[in-house]
């Protein structure tokens, strides 16, 4: 069974970090490209940031460049997403998603929503002081 659960949401200050975890199950990221989307009630899910099936390739919001830093672990079945420098508007219910391909380890990415396959239920992110 294909499953993605995300972790490592939680309240923290302006100015914190929290790193985010998307455990995945069922398939091996070796095929999939993996994104982090964000929601807050009354609007529409929008991209963060992605990473190739390969790794070499990553994309970000502009809202987050310079602050987040998305990665994988192969060994691990794992990505991550490390967001410093947190602001208010970073609050949000963060999803990641899977792209699954034919390709391994190919360099293809996406922060189109209709790109993705599978998705976690999301983790709550809450940056207020």
């Amino acid at each position: 069974q294909l499953q993605l659960v995300e972790s490592g949401g939680g309240f923290v200050q302006p100015g914190g970090s929290l790193r985010l975890s998307c455990a995945v199950s069922g398939f091996t990221l070796d095929y999939a490209a993996v994104g982090w989307f964000r929601q807050v009630p009354g609007k529409e899910r929008e991209g963060v940031s992605c990473i190739s099936s390969s790794g070499s390739s990553t994309n970000y919001a502009d809202s987050v460049k310079g602050r987040f830093t998305i990665s994988r672990d192969y060994a691990k079945n794992t990505v991550y997403l490390q967001m410093n420098s947190l602001k208010p508007e970073d609050t949000a219910v963060y999803y990641c998603a899977a792209d699954l391909g034919p390709d391994y380890r190919s360099d293809r990415f996406s922060l189109a929503l209709n790109e993705y396959d599978y998705w976690g239920q999301g983790t709550q992110v809450t940056v207020s002081s």
